[in-house]
Order: C-alpha cells, then sequence, then structure tokens
C-alpha cells in the first residue's frame, strides 16, 4: 500500500472555463496548495471562492513566468495552445512537473523534446481529446493480436443546437479554429501520413440521433507513434450535426478565413453564443484479429453538464479537467513515470477511471 503523498504545490495558468473547472477539482480535494495565474485581474476574480491563491502573470514575459513557476511541483497549462513552449521552458528550468492540455502537434514536439534530458516528467494533451481518448483507444487495441483499424470519435456538442453550425463555443476557441487548419496525424495502411483536415466525412447514427464526422488535428496525439507496427490502419475524427463540417469548409477555404484566423475568432465569438448544456460523446472503434478470429470492440461513452462543486459545470469542462487532474493525480501517487515525456496511452484505463477524478467519465455506465 502506499504511502499517501504529502500536500503539493501547484500552480494553474490560465484562468477561463476550464481553469475554473481545474481548480474548482484540485482545491477541493485538499491535497494540493493551489495558485492561479492569469494576467486578467477579471479572469482571477472568477476564482474568489475557491480556497487557491490568486497571482496576476503574464505568461508572454519569460522573467515573470519562471519566477512564478519556481518552488511549485506540478504545473498546468490550460492557456491557449501557442503558450506551451514558453510555460513548458519555464517547468523545466524550474524543475516542475509539467502537463497541458494542447492540441497542437507542433508545439507538442516541443515540448517533447524538452523532456529528453528533464528531470520532471513532461505530459502534454491531458484533455478529452487529446488525452482520454487515446487511453480508452489504447485498452482497445490492447485487446488483439493484430489491429486492422482503430477509429476514434469525439464531440463536444450542445444538447440544443439552434444555429446553422449547430455548434456552441465550448472551450478554446483558438484550439478550435487550429484544429479545423492543421494537417491531421493518421496512419494508413501501415504507415504513417498526414490528411488534410475537414476531409474524411462520414454519416451515422447513435440512439436515433444523426451525426457526421471528420477529420481535425491533434486528437490522436502521440498514439500513431505508440501504434506504429502494430496498427494497419489509425484515424481520428471530430463528432458534429450534420451540415456543419459544410459551413466550416465554405468559411475557411471559399471565404478564404483560413488566412484570417483573428478574424473568423471574432466572429465566432461575437456570433455563436456559448453553452453549459451540452454532452460529451466518445465513440473508439476496433477492428482486427483476436484468437485467430475477425473482432469488433467498441468502447462508447458520454460526459453530461451537471451542478458540480457548486455551480452548473458544461460536460466539455468536467471531461477535460477531469483527465488532466486524473494525469496530475497519478504522477503524484508514483502511478507513472517521475521525468522525461509521458505519453497519455501509458495510463490503463481501469486505473484512470478509478482515480477520484478520472471516474467522471464513468458516472455514467459507460459501455465497452
Amino acid at each position: 500500500m502506499r504511502k499517501k503523498p504529502a500536500s503539493a504545490k501547484l500552480i494553474l495558468y490560465g484562468g477561463g472555463k476550464i481553469g475554473q473547472m481545474i481548480a474548482a477539482f484540485l482545491a477541493d480535494c485538499g491535497d494540493y496548495d493551489v495558485t492561479v495565474a492569469d494576467r486578467s485581474d477579471a479572469s482571477l476574480n472568477a476564482f474568489a471562492d475557491l480556497n487557491v491563491q490568486r497571482k496576476q502573470v503574464d505568461v508572454t514575459n519569460d522573467a515573470e513566468l519562471l519566477a512564478s513557476a519556481k518552488g511549485q511541483d506540478f504545473i498546468i497549462n490550460a492557456c491557449p495552445y501557442m503558450f506551451a513552449p514558453s510555460i513548458a521552458r519555464a517547468a523545466k528550468e524550474a524543475g516542475a512537473h509539467y502537463f497541458d492540455l494542447t492540441e497542437d502537434v507542433a508545439n507538442t514536439r516541443i515540448v517533447k523534446d524538452l523532456a529528453k534530458d528533464a528531470k520532471s516528467a513532461f505530459m502534454p494533451q491531458c484533455g478529452l481529446a487529446p488525452g482520454f481518448v487515446s487511453i480508452a483507444a489504447n485498452y482497445l487495441a490492447q485487446k488483439f493480436d493484430a489491429i486492422e483499424e482503430l477509429r476514434m470519435r469525439v464531440g463536444a456538442l450542445p444538447k440544443y443546437p439552434t444555429n446553422a453550425l449547430k455548434y456552441n463555443l465550448t472551450w478554446s476557441t483558438d484550439g478550435l479554429i487550429n484544429e479545423y487548419c492543421q494537417l491531421c496525424d493518421a496512419i494508413v495502411d501501415g504507415a504513417q501520413i498526414k490528411l488534410p483536415p475537414l476531409e474524411g466525412l462520414e454519416h451515422f447514427a447513435i440512439e436515433g440521433v444523426d451525426y457526421e464526422a471528420f477529420n481535425t488535428s491533434g486528437g490522436l496525439g502521440t498514439l500513431c507513434e505508440s501504434l506504429s507496427g502494430k496498427a494497419q490502419n489509425l484515424n481520428y475524427k471530430s463528432i458534429r450535426y450534420p451540415g456543419h463540417r459544410d459551413i466550416m469548409r465554405f468559411l475557411l477555404s471559399d471565404l478564404k478565413l483560413k488566412e484570417r484566423q483573428e478574424l473568423l475568432k471574432e466572429i465566432f465569438e461575437n456570433a455563436i453564443p456559448a453553452t453549459t448544456q451540452d454532452t460529451v460523446l466518445v465513440f473508439n472503434t476496433a477492428l482486427g484479429k483476436k484468437d485467430g478470429r475477425y473482432m469488433q470492440e467498441i468502447y462508447t461513452t458520454r460526459i453530461y453538464a451537471e451542478e458540480l462543486l457548486g455551480q452548473k459545470r458544461s460536460a466539455i469542462q468536467i471531461s477535460t479537467a477531469a483527465g488532466i487532474c486524473a494525469a496530475v493525480d497519478l504522477l503524484r501517487e508514483g502511478a507513472l513515470p517521475q521525468k522525461g515525456f509521458v505519453r497519455q496511452e501509458q495510463i490503463d484505463l481501469d486505473v484512470f477511471l478509478k482515480n477520484r477524478f478520472g471516474q467522471y467519465y464513468s458516472r455514467r455506465e459507460a459501455s465497452r
């Protein structure tokens, strides 16, 4: 039986909606001395009712960033993806374990390089997708002697779509646009390749509801590397309601807003409302040989918005925060490597779901 670790010092950079849920989880459990850092007083004020320290920090100022990182055991980066390299560098210099939520492949590569000779652990891509979806997909992959195809499908969707996009803003607008614009990792016929975003459109129905799915970037995390030589085909697609992909392609390609992403962000944040009435859907399918037979295995689960720790929390808040808090918790308990680069798929699914934060992925019955 492991000895319970002492309270850990942790700094969370980024005071947005996801950051609020992360801070609420960690402050409530009592095992972390939490500091929330953001350059905006308005953002920090949202944490006034939590048992956390608040600190104004400009993460674009390297000296200020490093000063705030020193003395911390854990660093969580809940800022937009472009800040990952600078925060990770500060974590390395401070000797702190580093975690983030980024879906951006290029910035994850930088974090991975920083981890090579680090004395602490570096674990990026710890949210929903990338994040939990890789843990669940790897769980399926381990059931097979040979994997012919592994499909990963994830959607954060409004329960009540009312606009033409059939979508509401529930997480980072920067991250959303980025995953629609960057090339997508995949394995096709045994070779690691890049696929164009918004392509590979498919339609399906679950429990009588129609959905579409299409290529988006970053959701696979490091699974292409982990399953290289084991999976013949591996791909990730985002789930949306039918019609969403065509409108996004019109905006990004026909109107050339891919070249003016700040303008597209401004349009989205001005015209698309946020909502806490959402649901997260994970739908992973594996096909391959097991004990000489051609078999299919499916893992699917849903996360719903709910009242949690005194507030109405969206499904994307709960699922994303649960993913990164579980990763921090497991590393703190010694269940994960204590230095170097750590992949999501190094977490065993059953261990994850038994964790006090990971269990939010199984509060409503998950189907394996």
